[in-house]
């Protein structure tokens, strides 16, 4: 019996060495650098989320019942901040920015005036 209990507090050691492993390469692959983490962290990113959830979206409504998924995602390409990508179900997206709501990126092309300029 002794032996079958060291046996799982081993298990349980070994799944969180891995299971922190990968949380640490989850994170570093999502930007967030380990260093700079303090406390504000999660509640910065929590209001992020939720200031997109109720942003508007400038998406006509038949478009809108037309939306297979709606994902918050890290800007990396700016190297900061988040953005909102909307996939519609005919495969084209838009993304908007998490703070604004402002379209900054979409494959449609009517939507492609609206867009900011990269000047």
């Amino acid at each position: 019996m002794k032996s079958f209990i060291l046996i799982l507090l081993g298990i349980i050691v070994a799944l969180l060495i891995v299971g922190g492993a990968v949380a640490y390469s989850f994170m570093n692959e999502l930007g967030v650098n380990m260093e700079n983490i303090d406390s504000n962290t999660a509640e910065k990113i929590k209001d992020k989320v939720s200031n997109v959830a109720s942003s508007e979206s400038s998406s006509s409504a038949s478009q809108d019942s037309d939306i297979v998924s709606e994902v918050v995602k890290f800007n990396a390409q700016n190297g900061e901040g988040y953005y909102r990508e909307v996939t519609y179900k005919d495969g084209g997206f838009r993304q908007y920015d998490a703070d604004s709501g402002k379209l900054i990126g979409s494959s449609y092309s009517s939507d492609q005036a609206n867009l900011p300029t990269m000047e």
